[in-house]
């Protein structure tokens, strides 16, 4: 059977919507940039692609007209290069990673390029076209296709009761990783900084300004956030179809609006034993290179929660780099899964692409 590995992988910083370093950058350019990074990181000659599978959950302007083929053009991979935009809303990037995939399993490709992109500052603001977005057929019959997510997340706090109290507490937590994983550099690998013309506005005279910038880290999170802090903040929701007051999601607990992209290069998995070779042939300038092998078809990492009644093996990579690594998956509660930890079914229907965050540290790390 035909198997994917993810081979490279590269993304841009986080940048805070609409007032960060990405807030006047080209949705085709977030995405150029991680595509020809994760190309030049693989070391495989552009014209190799065969495939740029991208996902962006609202695609027009700046994200719209198939803004994979865009992306594959900006990056500098040949014309002969075609791309495909997936929508599946919050899984979009990692339904496009999964088709990249399947590609290459089920459809005889070779290399393809899978990731995701979104530019919220170009695209959700006040020239964004709604005009006629909702059928009124689907209004009467099932309105809750175009509730909000924020309201989306009020309900399901209270149908399973995730207190505010919990909520706010692993939104400590998160700020407090986030920080700790900045200041020891354990994001500096996947991050491909990327220069860029950030606006400014001034508040107070109404002027615009331009500034040139490089970012390098994400943006946004805030290391002195204190638990008082974020019980002191408001609920923020109110007013929606079925919920006229908000009680637990706040600016504090919410995660931000975020413009960026990511970008992983996948190939069969016997053709890039064949190119990399024994363990000293790795070609990353790092010693950690992470290749992940994908479960089959849309059973990325377990992320896609169609598990049925099987259990998945979580393995990395090619067998003669399995001593190098050990793979684990954070956010599971409190615990890390272990490279080649079955999975239960239950267990993989609770890992969502929202949770799952795999990295591969080296054996010595």
């Amino acid at each position: 059977m035909r198997e994917a590995v993810i081979v490279s992988t590269a993304r841009t910083p986080i940048g805070r919507a609409y007032r960060g370093a990405f807030n006047d950058t080209q949705g085709q350019a977030l995405a150029g940039h991680v595509v020809a990074e994760a190309v030049r990181r693989a070391g495989v000659d552009p014209a190799e692609i065969e495939d740029v599978v991208l996902g962006a959950a609202l695609q027009q302007g700046c994200t719209g007209f198939n803004v994979a083929r865009q992306a594959a053009i900006r990056a500098g991979l040949p014309v002969s290069v075609p791309g495909m935009t997936i929508d599946r809303q919050c899984s979009s990037g990692l339904m496009a990673i999964a088709t990249a995939a399947k590609e290459i399993v089920d459809e005889g490709m070779t290399i393809a390029v899978g990731g995701g992109l979104e530019s919220i500052s170009l695209v959700q603001n006040d020239k964004r076209n709604q005009f006629r977005a909702q059928d009124l057929w689907l209004v009467e019959h099932q309105p809750g296709l175009y509730m909000a997510m924020i309201e989306t997340a009020e309900i399901v706090a209270e149908r399973y009761q995730v207190t505010r109290e919990a909520q706010d507490e692993y939104a400590l937590l998160s700020q407090q990783r986030t920080a700790a994983a900045q200041a020891e550099g354990r994001l500096n690998q996947e991050i491909a900084p990327m220069p860029s013309v950030m606006r400014v506005d001034n508040r107070e005279t109404g002027a615009t300004s331009s500034v040139s910038v490089t970012l390098d880290r994400d943006e946004g999170n805030r290391p002195s956030t204190t638990l008082a802090g974020l019980a002191a903040l408001k609920p923020v929701f109110r007013d929606g179809q079925t919920v006229k007051e908000g009680r637990f999601i706040t600016a504090g607990n919410a995660s931000q609006l975020s413009d960026g992209a990511a970008a992983s290069v996948l190939m069969e998995a016997k053709e890039d034993e064949r190119r990399s070779g024994p363990i000293a042939g790795l070609r990353s300038p790092a010693a950690l290179r992470t290749r992940w092998e994908l479960v089959r078809s849309s059973r990325f990492l377990s992320c896609c929660n169609s598990m049925g009644s099987r259990s998945t093996k979580l393995v990395c990579g090619s067998s003669t780099r399995r001593s190098l690594f050990r793979l684990s998956i954070a956010e599971i509660g409190s615990a890390s899964i272990p490279n080649g930890t079955m999975l239960t079914a239950a267990q993989s229907r609770s890992v969502t692409p929202m949770a799952c965050r795999v990295r591969a540290w080296s054996a010595t790390h």
